[in-house]
């Protein structure tokens, strides 16, 4: 194809890889949860099995004592039986046996009740996880193969027509600009954009979010968390972080989210300028902030 359209296909391989990497680093931050509430609810039924054991242990002497005297009370031979179910089928034979004893059945058997549940739930979370997993997977291959495609096609070039399609891929600026009289609308927004600033220069890497590599959305939640603040780890969420504000009312710290995905985002930092991870190639830099079209600004 004509070195423009190689050049204009790459720029299009690099915005939908970005859009892949959100939707991986989305399915990633699903998984990590997942696997909180799988540990959570796993830890539960551990404690729920201690309780059933000492319970267990507790009408065991009762269980003891029956037997010795002559025989086993059904309801109390119940309690060996290793399934829950069986035990929960069979428990109207509760009558059999003292008022204490029964309360203390009772609650033996909403354990194993809440038990059996708590096992059903972390069982369909699992699940979940697996599915997730799978989607992180897919999303993942998804991306380096557009970036491989981009990386195709650019070697495609020319040698002269790679070098100035890498210089242009480096038009933003990595030096200080004149970033204005605008005041930071916190001391934690003024934080994350020194935090930011501080990242200028470093690798654009998908997946990163610091701190020796960054991708948009990384490279936001990073520098806010070095201000105490934790931003979800999506461009996406990012966009509904805090309120939304007229672009001409921007302020240092600000963030900025671009394309009605808002697959893309930036951090404003004064005088019409963006701090961003562009995209590989392009390492976190200045751009003015209307760089890409669909431009919403979210005060954190």
């Amino acid at each position: 194809m004509p070195h423009d359209d190689t050049r204009a296909e790459v720029d299009r391989l690099y915005e939908e890889a970005e859009k892949a990497t959100e939707a991986y680093n989305k399915a990633d931050e699903r998984a990590d949860s997942l696997r909180e509430q799988v540990g959570t609810a796993q830890d539960r039924i551990a404690r729920q099995q201690d309780r059933i054991n000492s319970m267990r242990e507790k009408l065991g002497s009762l269980a003891g004592a029956q037997y010795r005297s002559g025989g086993l009370d059904p309801s109390l031979a119940l309690l060996f039986s290793d399934d829950p179910d069986d035990y929960l089928d069979k428990a109207s034979t509760l009558d059999r046996i003292t008022a204490h004893q029964a309360g203390e059945l009772k609650d033996l058997q909403d354990a194993l009740r809440e038990l059996s549940q708590e096992r059903a739930e972390a069982s369909r979370k699992l699940g979940e996880l697996e599915k997730s997993r799978k989607a992180v997977a897919a999303h993942k291959k998804t991306v380096e193969g557009k970036l491989a495609k981009a990386r195709e096609l650019l070697n495609s070039l020319p040698a002269d027509e790679r070098a100035a399609y890498d210089r242009a891929s480096r038009s933003g600026r990595s030096g200080m600009p004149d970033l204005g009289s605008g005041v930071p609308a916190s001391g934690r927004a003024g934080a994350a954009m020194a935090a930011a600033r501080s990242a200028l220069g470093k690798p654009y890497v998908w997946g990163a979010n610091g701190p020796s590599g960054f991708d948009c959305s990384g490279l936001m939640q990073w520098s806010y968390a070095q201000a105490g603040v934790a931003l979800p780890r999506t461009s996406q969420g990012q966009r509904f972080a805090g309120p939304q504000v007229p672009l001409a009312e921007a302020r240092p710290g600000d963030l900025v989210t671009y394309r009605a995905d808002a697959s893309h985002v930036g951090m404003y930092v004064g005088n019409g300028q963006v701090i961003h991870a562009p995209y590989p190639g392009a390492p976190v830099r200045y751009d003015p902030v209307g760089m890409m079209p669909g431009a919403t600004v979210t005060r954190v």
